[in-house]
């Protein structure tokens, strides 16, 4: 049974995405300026097979009408039969077709050898005539081995329709069959032709074979400009590991990286790449990365599992090993199957940084244009924020993203002790410090040669975490902003998951006075775990933390996106405190009530003084925790020992205190500096006996004249079960404490904010 051809269509709405260029100076081959984003790969794939190509000016001219003696040049290039041509080049098949004409050969080739094509009844063939649709496809059947006897019917109508049960017209209108064929339209043909079957007597075999090609089918193409064996960086390189040289002097201009489909060889060389026509890809920012789950900025899900592939700078790996450095913020781009499942990813897009432009104005995008090869239309993306030029800001760094055509622009600087390189000083390609190995570009050689090992130092970073330059540390505008979640604290050694997506770790100098300093020191560093924190370096294999709170003041409005004042980056990265660690949200979970600032331990700024990362709940640093109270006394002492329960488990004590508190009473409460006690607690306002009728939907309810609102992170105890309400079937902890019982009490913070709803007992 024939295959059915796919559209290309859903090729082009594939490629959309992915316009990938080399990131290099001087302008990539054949990119033409005047085909939009849908069609760059579907004309690579011809133009590297010798069919089509475009014109001196660098366009490809898609609505231009095509000669009959180009077409046929175009068939004979598709049969990759241009060794043979030679057998036709001083014969004259037609009388207005001469030795001499252009295409003579590939004319009498077509019509003699191929018996695709015939003149007209006077006998001669009118090469400059435009070709037809009717007649292409007419052509491209005979091409496929069916014969007039296999259509029958009325000419074009019939052929037309045979074409299209074929797949062979698919992504085209049929329904002007005598109209010029454009070179857009053709180049669909084209990529449908070879796809498709050759029809024979006995059985059917792939075109590509008859015309001597093997195609390997499945393979995803991470780099169309690798170092070949030939030294010339013209080589393919796909995923599983495998680099084909390119047959031939062509060299791709980077439109197919990313993509999966079938590999076409000529022997042991690429003749050219077929991208599937199946699914979409889309490029996204990520909001929430989990195990079997990924979340963009805008709130959609996509479900993944553990074993999705990933591509990360050429590399294979799994979700399950990627995921871990994939932080809020970040660049993937998910190729989707036809159920809308994820079939693998690319990090970043699937590019990787070459060469980087280093800004040293305000303002300034010099050096953008080189950087994309003088390719126009791009976007412009800060942190992966969309930004324009006026936003650059001096130690800026500017890769180019050609998987999206897009200028991405890092801030990241991490200041640390240079511990050692490779191979020299001079000329390192890598740079070792904070417990990792750091890539340098080679266009960051020239700013690390003022540095030794010793130094202390302060990297400008990629997107992708290469190096791009170097200053000295308190370079005015320069400054380490790097922000990390301590993940393992044990001893004085740490490890610390950096934000830009990479893992550093060391040891901490605790250092001892001989009066017990070590012992806070170490008792300070434990309670970093789990937490977010600033790092540096100021000595071999040492790391520095300072604790992050604060920030901003104001409440969280989710409705209008901005804490106080400060409106919410496009990109902003959401985390939460809870006693077993701490958890990524997106702004989605945190539905639609405004959160106090109470409950917000830290606000970060970005470059555009719009809040990027939120971390919410208690971080032990002069927050509030809301919770339940549970007194015990010390046996054999007359000492009160209180401890503060919430929906996250035991949150603070058993402390000390003299505080006179009953246990299972509702309060707020904040910790010392220390540690080591309360510095504050105090006992909720209690609202008894509100009835369903006072709430206003799940944000608000009315007592006694007063409106208090409810926020989405409030808590809910149900004394039937002794329990705190967790959400459940799609229903949130408001929903289901609204549902349980006609009546509840209420307990409120001195804002007018309700913290923990409680259900049950007396009121059923």
């Amino acid at each position: 049974m024939k295959t059915r051809i796919l559209s290309l269509l859903l090729l082009m709405s594939m490629a959309a995405s992915l316009l990938v260029l080399p990131a290099q100076a001087a302008p990539p081959p054949n990119r033409f300026y005047d085909l939009n984003g849908d069609a760059y790969a579907s004309v690579e794939s011809l133009r590297l097979m010798g069919v089509m190509d475009g014109f001196s000016d660098g366009n490809f001219r898609p609505n231009s009408q095509l000669t009959r003696a180009q077409f046929c040049k175009m068939v004979v290039c598709a049969l990759n039969a241009e060794d043979e041509l030679g057998l036709y080049r001083t014969v004259t098949v037609y009388p207005d077709v001469k030795p001499s004409h252009w295409a003579a050969a590939y004319i009498n080739m077509a019509s003699k050898g191929k018996n695709a094509i015939s003149g007209f009844s006077d006998g001669k063939f009118y090469p400059d005539r435009t070709v037809t649709l009717g007649q292409a496809a007419t052509i491209l059947l005979r091409v496929l081995g069916y014969k007039d006897e296999n259509i029958g019917g009325v000419w074009p109508d019939s052929y037309l329709s045979f074409a299209a049960s074929i797949g062979l017209t698919d992504g085209v209108d049929t329904t002007k069959g005598n109209s010029p064929l454009n070179r857009s339209d053709a180049a669909i043909l084209f990529n449908n032709l070879l796809r498709a079957d050759v029809q024979g007597e006995k059985s059917t075999s792939a075109f590509l074979a008859s015309a001597g090609l093997t195609a390997v089918p499945d393979m995803v193409l991470v780099s169309s400009n690798a170092r070949g064996p030939d030294g010339k960086e013209t080589a393919m390189l796909f995923s599983d590991g495998s680099l084909y040289q390119m047959a031939g002097d062509k060299a791709s201009n980077g439109s197919l990286n990313g993509l999966k489909g079938t590999l076409v060889l000529e022997g042991q060389k690429v003749r050219t790449f077929l991208p599937d026509a199946q699914g979409i890809s889309r490029v996204i920012t990520v909001a929430k990365a989990e195990a079997t789950q990924i979340t963009d900025r805008s709130g959609a899900k996509y479900t993944i599992t553990g074993k999705t592939k990933v591509y990360r700078n050429g590399a294979e790996t799994s979700w399950s090993e990627a995921r871990t450095w994939v932080n809020p913020g970040a660049s993937l781009t998910l190729y989707l199957g036809t159920a809308g499942n994820v079939e693998f990813i690319f990090i970043g897009g699937g590019d990787s940084s070459t060469e980087a432009i280093v800004v040293y104005e305000k303002g300034s995008s010099k050096g953008f244009e080189s950087l994309t090869g003088n390719v126009g239309g791009y976007t412009i993306y800060k942190n992966g924020c969309r930004a324009n030029a006026k936003d650059m800001r001096p130690y800026d760094v500017a890769t180019y993203s050609s998987s999206t055509n897009t200028i991405r622009v890092s801030d990241t600087r991490l200041t640390g002790y240079y511990e050692s390189c490779t191979p020299s000083p001079m000329e390192p390609t890598s740079i070792h410090l904070l417990g990792r190995d750091f890539d340098v570009l080679t266009t960051a050689q020239s700013s690390l040669a003022k540095f030794r090992p010793g130094d202390q130092i302060t990297l400008l970073l990629t997107e992708d975490n290469k190096v791009a330059g170097a200053v000295k540390p308190g370079t005015a505008g320069a400054s380490a902003n790097a922000i990390g979640i301590a993940t393992s604290v044990s001893g004085g050694s740490v490890k610390v998951e950096l934000l830009c997506g990479i893992s550093i770790e060391g040891t901490v100098d605790l250092g001892d006075d001989g009066n017990g300093t070590s012992q806070i020191r170490q008792e300070e560093l434990n309670r970093m775990q789990n937490r977010l924190v600033r790092v540096t370096s100021t000595g071999k294999k040492t790391i520095g933390l300072a604790r992050l709170g604060g920030g901003v003041s104001g409440a969280l409005d989710l409705e209008k996106r901005r804490i106080g004042n400060a409106n919410l980056a496009e990109t902003v990265s959401v985390f939460r405190y809870t006693a077993k660690g701490i958890e990524t949200l997106s702004l989605s979970d945190l539905g639609a009530g405004p959160i106090p600032n109470g409950e917000i331990s830290y606000a970060h700024l970005n470059w555009a003084g719009q809040v990027d990362i939120i971390a919410l709940g208690a971080v032990n640093d002069g927050s509030v925790l809301y919770g339940r109270t549970s007194v015990t006394m010390d046996d054999g002492q007359d000492v009160l020992r209180i401890s503060i329960y919430n929906d996250q488990g035991l949150v603070a004590g058993p402390f000390r205190s003299h505080y006179d508190i009953s246990g299972g009473v509702y309060v707020a409460a904040v910790e010392s500096n220390d540690g080591t006690g309360f510095s504050s607690i105090r006992p909720l306002t209690a609202l008894k006996e509100v009835p369903n009728t006072a709430w206003s939907g799940e944000s608000a309810v009315t007592v006694e004249g007063r409106s208090y609102t409810i926020p989405v992170t409030v808590m809910a105890y149900n004394k039937d079960s002794h329990e705190w309400i967790s959400p459940s079937d799609g229903k949130s902890i408001v929903e289901i404490a609204h549902a349980y019982a006609q009546k509840c009490d209420m307990y409120a913070s001195e804002d007018g904010v309700i913290r923990i709803i409680e259900v049950g007992g007396d009121f059923r």
